[in-house]
């Protein structure tokens, strides 16, 4: 039996620690056969990001649209866009293409520092991005960037997992569904909250307390 594909579109880390490389490696553990999509060269270690040069919005398209062809992914997740261009084109191809479930990271910031989202970006983010999430993983500070307010407290958190999941509704359908009241947090042992929602939407929301 062959192995199911799976599809990264994120950026290239030198280092090997995070990124295409990472997300390839854990594809690999899982036993898929991992396909990728560069959106970025970034020049880092384990010290931080150096420099980062992004991909043309038409190459990375390219780029998927050849895994798809040939190699249809089983699902698909996204690490670093960090333009509105790159959003949309990828926005474009995820709904083109049929790439689901889609695992949406949104990569803001590098852990040194460096930022790998435009601030201009965050909106595209959640207005092309997030309807299109079947599982959306930010960490603390990218989901205060999101909601646009701070998220100090366990109660605080488990609010901001039910509101991504209505605020990527509304972007979908221009309206709360039913369906999205109905969103119960949990919390995994590593302290990481999440929401399940119904299926038409985001499913899950994991809020990391770090990256």
């Amino acid at each position: 039996m062959k192995p199911p594909i799976a599809l990264t579109i994120a950026g290239s880390d030198s280092g090997g620690g995070a990124g295409i490389q990472a997300d390839l490696k854990t594809f690999a553990a899982l036993g898929c056969h991992g396909t990728s999509a560069i959106t970025a060269i970034t020049v880092q270690n384990t010290l931080g990001v150096r420099e980062a040069f992004d991909l043309p919005p038409e190459l990375i398209r390219s780029q998927i649209d050849a895994v798809a062809d040939d190699l249809p992914p089983r699902a698909t997740k996204t690490g670093m866009l960090s333009s509105s261009a790159i959003i949309e084109a990828v926005a474009e191809a995820v709904r083109q293409r049929h790439l689901e479930p889609l695992v949406v990271d949104p990569v803001m910031v590098a852990k040194g520092g460096h930022r790998l989202l435009a601030e201009d970006a965050v909106a595209s983010l959640r207005r092309r991005l997030l309807p299109l999430a079947t599982v959306v993983t930010p960490n603390l500070p990218e989901a205060e960037v999101l909601l646009e307010r701070p998220l100090g407290t366990r109660e605080e958190r488990e609010a901001a997992a039910r509101d991504l999941v209505e605020l990527a509704e509304l972007y979908r359908s221009g309206r709360l569904r039913p369906h999205v009241s109905a969103v119960y947090p949990l919390a995994d042992a590593a302290g990481a909250l999440s929401a399940v929602a119904g299926r038409r939407s985001i499913g899950k929301v994991v809020i990391a307390p770090s990256r």
